[in-house]
């Protein structure tokens, strides 16, 4: 990955072959970046993107195997336990051009992906939520 700020704005330029939520979240820790939204597009590969049942309090989980274009990837970075959490959601699409949307679990990059980084002055934090199972944010 290369990095680079814009004050106060980080850019982030993924290396092909590296995973996609856990290099971004290496580039938050290493700006010391504790709390931000980001945007991004490029490509992923062998991407596994989730559903969040609200009534079972679980994901669904599927794999698209092979090469998709990121028409839209957002998300942001906070701390749940003092843990850099990455929250990704993406929608792709492939040489069909059906799209598919969700969290983004993982992934790799088979070319590029560029990610520009919103960081907060403050921590944005996260808590575990009874009601409904998810790491919601402290606000």
């Amino acid at each position: 990955m290369k990095m680079q700020k814009y004050d106060p704005y980080l850019v982030v330029r993924f290396e092909k072959g590296e995973e996609i939520i856990s290099t971004l979240k290496q580039a938050a820790q290493s700006a010391g970046i504790k709390g931000a939204f980001f945007y991004g597009l490029g490509v992923g590969q062998d991407l596994e993107l989730g559903y969040f049942d609200a009534r079972t309090r679980d994901y669904t989980r599927r794999m698209f195997n092979g090469e998709y274009e990121f028409t839209s990837l957002a998300g942001n970075i906070a701390l749940f336990e003092g843990e850099t959490v990455i929250h990704c959601h993406v929608t792709i699409t492939g040489a069909e051009f059906h799209a598919f949307g969700g969290h983004l679990f993982k992934g790799l990059v088979p070319a590029t992906l560029e990610i520009i980084v919103l960081p907060f002055a403050e921590t944005l934090g996260r808590f575990h939520d009874e009601a409904t199972g998810l790491r919601l944010l402290k606000l």
